[in-house]
C-alpha cells in the first residue's frame, strides 16, 4: 500500500483505520515522517516568508541585522533541522497521548486490542487534526478552539475505527 492511499483513506475513510493496524509498524512510521516533513516544510515556508532583515528596526539595532546577514546561510539549515526535531518530538507524543486514551476508550467499547496497534490506529487518525492545526493560523478562529476540535475529531476517529476492531469473548 503506497502513502498517498494511506493519507486519502485516512480522510475520508476512518473504518478502515482498524485495518491499518496489522500493517508493518516500518509502514507507520514512514507515513508518520512523511506527515512531520510535510508539517515542517510549511512551517519552515512561514518562518522564511516572515524572516526578512526590513522587520528589524535599522536605528536601534544596526549590528544586530548585520550579523543576521553575516549567518543567514547557516540560520536556515539549523532553524529547519530545529522546527524537523521539535515537530518530531510534538507529534510521536501527541500520538503517543491519543494512544494510550484510546487504550482506555477500546476498554470500555469491550474491543480487543494492544497499544501497538492502538498506536497505528491513532497515527492514521491525526491526520485530520495536524493538517487542520498546520493551517489555523490561516482560520479566523482561536487556537484554542481548534485545539480542542482537533483533540474531538481524533478521539471521534479513533472510536469510529474501534468499532471494526475484534469484540472481546465473553467471560462465562
Amino acid at each position: 500500500m503506497n502513502h498517498s492511499q494511506l493519507f486519502i483513506d485516512s480522510l475520508i475513510h476512518p473504518k478502515k483505520l482498524a485495518a491499518y493496524r496489522l500493517l508493518p509498524i516500518g509502514k507507520v512510521i514512514q507515513y508518520t515522517f512523511l506527515l512531520i516533513t510535510i508539517v515542517t516544510v510549511f512551517s519552515f515556508g512561514r518562518f522564511t516568508a516572515g524572516m526578512s532583515v526590513n522587520t528589524f528596526d535599522m536605528t536601534s539595532i544596526n549590528g544586530l541585522t548585520e550579523y543576521i546577514e553575516g549567518i543567514k546561510w547557516l540560520l536556515y539549515p539549523v532553524t529547519f533541522i530545529m522546527l524537523f526535531v521539535f515537530t518530531t518530538m510534538l507529534i510521536f507524543g501527541q500520538i503517543a497521548l491519543y494512544a494510550l486514551a484510546g487504550l482506555f476508550i477500546l476498554k470500555v467499547m469491550k474491543r480487543r486490542g494492544e497499544y501497538r496497534h492502538i498506536w497505528r490506529t491513532t497515527t492514521f487518525a491525526m491526520t485530520w487534526a495536524i493538517l487542520i492545526s498546520m493551517l489555523s493560523d490561516y482560520l479566523p478562529i482561536n487556537s484554542t478552539i481548534i485545539s480542542v476540535f482537533s483533540l474531538l475529531l481524533t478521539v471521534t476517529l479513533l472510536t469510529i475505527a474501534f468499532t471494526k476492531y475484534p469484540k472481546q469473548p465473553i467471560a462465562k
